[in-house]
């Protein structure tokens, strides 16, 4: 039996994993001779409808899919977000996803938010899920974001090293907290050009929390452009659809052939024509 990590977790929380007749926690561990029972329940078609949606497609093969995620759609199904996922669209790009990771994120080891474009790599396989949750786990997946951010960076680069966790003010969010409160997040960035208002960054993580870039350049104060969230009282000097934010560099080693694969994704009209934008303005600045 072809099970994943990912949905063996699932099966335990949902207590068809028993020892000895008992259901028992992830956390819980073996002695030795206990019997274990699994009962593998069938998945079923409306955990997650395939949609055949288009995709920017970077690299593919047995194991990996690679996609360059325009703004603007969700990763995978959630609170207001059941349909026109990346997830249903691999899905009916490659079927045999669907028994990989769990059932309504096949083959998703990582995640980028809805308004931030950019590379993506899910897993094909069982074996290929494992090796890159591992990957990233052991923080050598490598991921480079494009970034731009109000207001006008003294300092040519810097590292912010403070967890993250929930706000405790406002669920939906995500804020830095006190030691021991959240987990640990580390983000470098280094200013590529400076405007009058405005900062162009490289920014590097080098661990991978829920909305970490955003939350950890706000505590800066230099929430990224276009951020609602974080940096809602801030306006974008044009119009911009999604926020300035691109994941455009990842690299991982393949898990099949342990050769390292690097990729890159240009930086998308939106923010190309942000940068143009801020480049004619008078006082525009320099690097």
């Amino acid at each position: 039996m072809d099970v994943s990590r990912a949905r063996l977790q699932e099966l335990i929380d949902g207590g068809v994993v028993r020892v000895d007749g008992a259901a028992r926690k992830r956390a819980y561990r073996l002695q030795g001779g206990e019997q274990i029972e699994l009962d593998v329940p069938p998945r079923t078609q409306d955990e997650l409808r395939p949609e055949p949606i288009a995709l920017a497609i970077v690299y593919e093969d047995d194991d990996l899919l690679v996609v360059d995620k325009p703004a603007g759609m969700v990763v995978h199904p959630g609170a207001g977000h059941a349909n026109a996922t990346l997830a249903a669209a691999a899905l009916a790009h490659a079927p045999a996803i669907a028994a990989v990771g769990g059932p309504r994120r096949p083959g998703i080891v990582h995640r980028l938010d809805k308004d931030t474009s950019g590379l993506l790599v899910l897993a094909k396989t069982p074996s290929a899920y494992d090796s890159l949750s591992r990957q990233l786990a052991a923080r050598t997946v490598k991921r480079t974001y494009v970034a731009v951010v109000h207001k006008r960076m003294r300092t040519a680069q810097g590292v912010v090293d403070a967890p993250i966790g929930r706000d405790p003010h406002h669920r939906q969010r995500m804020a830095v907290v006190a030691a021991g409160k959240g987990k640990r997040a580390v983000t470098h960035w280094r200013v590529v050009e400076r405007f009058q208002d405005f900062t162009h960054l490289d920014v590097s993580l080098e661990t991978g929390r829920t909305h970490q870039i955003r939350v950890h350049m706000a505590s800066l104060g230099h929430p990224v452009v276009g951020d609602q969230t974080y940096g809602a009282k801030l306006r974008p000097p044009v119009g911009l659809e999604g926020m300035a934010l691109h994941a455009a560099r990842l690299s991982f080693v393949h898990p099949r052939t342990q050769a390292l694969h690097e990729f890159t994704a240009s930086i998308p009209a939106r923010i190309e024509g942000l940068l143009s934008h801020l480049r004619n303005t008078p006082a525009a600045g320099s690097r």
